[in-house]
């Protein structure tokens, strides 16, 4: 595999190694897994479970229709 070198959510270079494949973003506070070209994204709550990250993006309505 290679070197995971930007965030896949805020494309900042702040990157640590968790584990095997598993890295965190020391700028948006997200972890994630990368296993061939499938990254998941996980939110670090504040007693340090993680759950799955949500794109506000994916999630907004428009408002402009019509």
């Amino acid at each position: 595999m290679d070197e995971v070198t930007t965030c896949p959510v805020c494309g900042q270079r702040g990157i640590g190694k968790v584990g095997p494949d598993q890295f965190y973003c020391w700028d948006c506070c997200v972890e994630f897994i990368v296993q061939g070209s499938t990254t998941k994204i996980f939110n670090v709550e504040p007693d340090g479970t993680l759950t799955l990250y949500a794109d506000p993006l994916e999630s907004m309505i428009n408002l402009q229709e019509g």
